[in-house]
Order: structure tokens, then C-alpha cells, then sequence
């Protein structure tokens, strides 16, 4: 009786046993991590690289430069023979520039042009006043030779004004021309004209300029320049023959 009753508790004990061994959740394996993915690139950022690959890096020249100087000049050809060196000069310009090495340059020019005592002689005249003055158009070439120093030249036409006066003359109108008086610009025909003031003298003339300078630069735009121009103009088999040597600052 004894050993059977034994029997069912050890029964009863094997059945408890495999019933909470039945109902204890199983142990699962932690999940794997995951490597974190990189953020999808937004509208905004593409737009903001492709915007930077794109920017257009400053130019190394600039659009605009302006100069303006002074000096001194002498005459050439004919000219040279009626009115001595060492008049003044100045000069002023601006420059319009489409790269580092090419632009338009638009000048302003006066040079006073004394005469020779020789040439006083001929037109029987104590004393002269004689100037010319102008405006020019020029493509212009830079030279960039280092970080300081550079060079240019310009070529162009240009429309000119030779003008005086003659003070005190005693030659007499209606008299024959003489070398002085076909250059000045008041002979007619031959002769000095009786009518009109044949001591004054104004004369509108077209030509050109050829010119060449060498610039310094000094600090930021501000340069230091020497330039020598040769100025050509003619009117009526009249010519106008000029060399200024100007000194001056660019900026």
C-alpha cells in the first residue's frame, strides 16, 4: 500500500515538474544591432554643393580704371619747326576693361605749344599764345610683367583743336603767305586775307594718338604711371604734330 502510494506522489511530482518546465517562455537571442545608415542628402544640401562647384571665382582685373597726369611735350614735323619743347601737358582718362590684357580707353588731352623766336620773326609778332587740345578713342593692351610692374599700349582716332593768337603783328594783309602763316592756318589762296582777324587762328582737325606707358602699382588700386604719346592730326593739308611725356596716377 505503502510503495504505491509512494508511486503516485512521484508521479504527481514528475507531472508538476514537466508542466512549469512546459509553461516558462522560451529565451530568445538578442536582435542583431543594426549599422546606422547615413542620412539621405536633402534637396537643400545638393542644391547649396552645387551652387558652390559652380561659383564663378573673381576676376583678376578690374572693369573700370581712371588716370589723370600732367607733364610736358615737343613738337614734331612740321610742327617742330614753328613751336619749341617744353610746353605743358595733362591728361586725364577713363578705361573701360573686358579682360586682364584688353580695353577701351577714352582720353582727354591739352598741350600749350610756344612758338620759336623764328617763328615769331615770320609772323613779325612780339609774342604767341598757341595750344591744342583733344579727345581720343583707343582699344588698350596691358602688360602684365610682374605682381608691380606693368605696361601698355593704345592706338585710335581722335578729333583735335589747334587754337591762338598772335599778338601785336605787324604784317601786312593781302601780303604773301609765308611758311608760318600756311601752318597757322590763315593763308588763302596765297595770301594773308585783308578781311578777318588773320592774327587768330582756329583749327578742328582729326587723326590719331599712338601711345606707351609703364605703371607701378603702389598699395591696393592706386598706381604710378609714365606714358609717351604721338599725336597726329591734319586739316586741310594743315597737320598738327605733338610728343607728350606725361607723369601721372591710376586708379
Amino acid at each position: 500500500m505503502i510503495r504505491t502510494f509512494a508511486s503516485v506522489v512521484l508521479l504527481m511530482l514528475l507531472l508538476g515538474a514537466r508542466g512549469q518546465a512546459q509553461e516558462a517562455p522560451p529565451t530568445q537571442a538578442p536582435a542583431a544591432q543594426q549599422p546606422a545608415q547615413p542620412a539621405a542628402p536633402t534637396q537643400e544640401n545638393t542644391e547649396e554643393e552645387s551652387t558652390s562647384r559652380r561659383k564663378v571665382k573673381p576676376h583678376n582685373y578690374r572693369n573700370w580704371t581712371f588716370n589723370v597726369g600732367g607733364g610736358a611735350n615737343k613738337g614734331s614735323g612740321t610742327t617742330g619747326i614753328f613751336v619749341k619743347g617744353g610746353g605743358a601737358t595733362a591728361a586725364g582718362g577713363v578705361a573701360r576693361n573686358f579682360s586682364k590684357y584688353f580695353g577701351f580707353r577714352l582720353d582727354g588731352l591739352f598741350a600749350d605749344l610756344p612758338l620759336r623766336s623764328s617763328a615769331l620773326q615770320l609772323a613779325q609778332a612780339p609774342s604767341a599764345s598757341d595750344y591744342v587740345y583733344g579727345v581720343t578713342l583707343s582699344p588698350i593692351i596691358n602688360i602684365p610683367v610682374t605682381k608691380k610692374y606693368s605696361g601698355y599700349i593704345l592706338v585710335g582716332p581722335g578729333y583735335f583743336r589747334r587754337s591762338g593768337e598772335v599778338n601785336s603783328s605787324t604784317f601786312v594783309a593781302g601780303s604773301a603767305c609765308n611758311p608760318f602763316w600756311t601752318w597757322w592756318g590763315s593763308c588763302r589762296n596765297g595770301s594773308v586775307p585783308i578781311t578777318g582777324n588773320f592774327e587768330k587762328t582756329g583749327q578742328n582737325q582729326f587723326g590719331f594718338t599712338f601711345a606707351g606707358g609703364v605703371s607701378r602699382k603702389l598699395r591696393g588700386n592706386l598706381e604710378v604711371y609714365g606714358e609717351f604719346r604721338y599725336l597726329h592730326a591734319k586739316h586741310n593739308n594743315t597737320t598738327t604734330d605733338v610728343e607728350p611725356i606725361t607723369l601721372g596716377i591710376r586708379w
